[in-house]
């Protein structure tokens, strides 16, 4: 008969009888049975665990930036600062002309910056948000070590500049790397400020001026992932250094002064960008959204391989976190509590929200990578030869996927993989190019042209109608099955335009399997 194994299980809980309410039953779970353990941490600086970090994600990140922009993001983001540096414009951000009002300026004077330091290049658009991402993995350790210690700092952002959910997709012209790294300087430096017997104010004035360059970078979700779990660990661990009114006036102002400046140019130069941004793209984006539509437990299989490998150790961390014994129970400290509450938030937070995209939290990343690491080091783990193996060979598939796969992936999908013909088409610019039925902004960006006009789906009558009052149109169609549709379209319509010179821009890898993903056709009145 086979025997029954010993489960270890949390010990019965002996609450004082002095606590008569029950709002003080969570506090005592969590600082006194959940996270009991003090933290004495050895916050001292390794070189060679910094140079490792900094050589492994600088590996990963820079010689390989220079591959043909994504749609739609990716042409939009590098199209915006190049269209604002031709203007001299460092307030509106302009896309194909028109002002763009969906997102703040950050990213985009970056990119500008960038521009006028290397060029007007794909790769030195990358540069900025591979920096962000880089310095994320670096305050992971630089700050993490704090708290935590150097070997749980160190093993938490090791794994996290192998993660692809972060560094592959990190490391992509969009806004939320740049975010993730305003966030965590934010939170991990009001930690620091909180942390400790005296409340220091340098750290708690350094996160509010990350916290206003985070709003700068993608509005006011930084500031909605950084005060609930602050509000939270403060009241679960009953902390001596309470954050009152007057530490968050001070902190509401220097947020006023980083932010209000271009806020308020914005509003003067184009009333309607409060409401559009403040209500339509953040309040209803994510009570109502429009788009991005996923089910609640989207972000499940998201995280898990996103944080690949570090997330194979997920089922001993639950049990790590559950157990009742006293040795393990000592490992578990406050400011590990305060990283599962960082990253735990911007998932649920996301989680809640109706629309979501994958790098939407990717500023949960280095905290949860942060809590993982202070297991990891307490661990048998450490000890083992599989370790070694399993980073070497994440290093090698994440290599790999950069240098080779991803280049690949974006010319076979680009519309410029065949650039040649694609300028001598929409080079002319008293040419009109229309992009149907989604933008392709990414032409506009390397062939230097701000004056692609865009149709939907729905606007196909509109489309017809432009197309025949103009000799000849160059469309660009960004869906395989928009070509059909705009040839019925014009047979129904308009029988005097005439479509020539169909070109597939991306074509099948295996014969007979059409992936078409966009056509170029010239339209022509007869």
């Amino acid at each position: 008969m086979l025997a029954t194994p010993k489960i270890e299980s949390l010990p019965i809980i002996q609450i004082p009888k002095s606590s008569r309410s029950l709002l003080s039953y969570p506090s005592f779970l969590w600082s006194q049975v959940l996270f009991p353990g003090e933290s004495k941490p050895q916050s001292g600086f390794r070189w060679q665990s910094f140079l490792t970090l900094l050589l492994v994600s600088g590996a990963l990140l820079y010689p390989c930036l220079s591959f043909y922009l994504f749609e739609p993001d990716e042409g939009r983001y590098a199209e915006i600062p190049r269209e604002m540096l031709a203007r001299g414009e460092w307030i509106v951000p302009y896309l194909q002309g028109e002002p763009y009002l969906d997102k703040p300026p950050l990213m985009y004077w970056l990119v500008m910056g960038s521009f006028r330091l290397f060029g007007e290049h794909d790769w030195s658009a990358r540069m900025i948000p591979a920096m962000a991402i880089q310095g994320c993995i670096l305050l992971t350790y630089l700050l993490g070590r704090r708290s935590l210690g150097e070997r749980a700092a160190f093993w938490g952002a090791l794994p996290l500049s192998l993660a692809p959910g972060f560094v592959s997709v990190g490391r992509l012209l969009v806004l939320d790397g740049l975010l993730a790294f305003c966030v965590t300087l934010s939170i991990f430096t009001a930690f620091e400020a909180m942390r400790g017997e005296y409340f220091r104010w340098g750290w708690w004035l350094v996160s509010a001026v990350a916290c206003g360059l985070g709003i700068l970078a993608k509005g006011p979700i930084a500031l909605m992932l950084l005060a609930p779990p602050l509000f939270a660990h403060q009241w679960l661990t009953k902390s001596s250094n309470v954050i009152g009114l007057r530490r968050w006036l001070s902190y509401a102002v220097v947020i006023l002064a980083v932010v209000s400046p271009w806020y308020l140019m914005m509003v003067l130069r184009v009333p309607s960008f409060a409401r559009y941004f403040f209500w339509e793209q953040n309040v209803i984006r994510f009570f109502s959204p429009f788009d991005h539509q996923r089910p609640v437990w989207f972000y499940g299989p998201v995280l898990l391989l996103g944080l690949l490998p570090a997330s194979l150790l997920t089922i001993p961390f639950v049990r790590f976190l559950l157990s009742g014994n006293e040795k393990e129970a000592a490992g578990r400290s406050r400011a590990l509590g305060f990283m599962l509450l960082a990253g735990g938030w911007c998932l649920l937070f996301f989680t809640l929200s109706g629309c979501k995209l994958p790098t939407y939290i990717l500023p949960a990343f280095p905290f949860l990578a942060l809590g993982l690491g202070a297991y990891f080091v307490q661990s048998r783990w450490t000890a083992s030869r599989w370790t070694n193996a399993v980073l070497g060979l994440s290093l090698l598939v994440l290599g790999t996927g950069h240098y080779l796969a991803v280049p690949w992936y974006a010319r076979f999908h680009s519309p410029m993989s065949q650039a040649a013909e694609v300028e001598r088409l929409c080079g002319d610019i008293d040419t009109p190019v229309v992009c149907y039925p989604r933008n392709c902004d990414s032409v506009a960006f390397y062939l230097r042209r701000d004056d692609l006009r865009s149709y939907r789906s729905k606007e196909t009558h509109l489309l017809v109608g432009f197309l025949q009052n103009q000799p000849r149109t160059v469309v660009l169609f960004s869906h395989r099955h928009s070509l059909k549709g705009l040839e019925q379209a014009l047979e129904s319509m308009s029988p005097n335009l005439h479509m020539s010179q169909i070109t597939p821009l991306s074509g099948s890898w295996i014969k007979g399997f059409q992936t078409e993903f966009c056509y170029m056709a010239v339209v022509e009145r007869k």
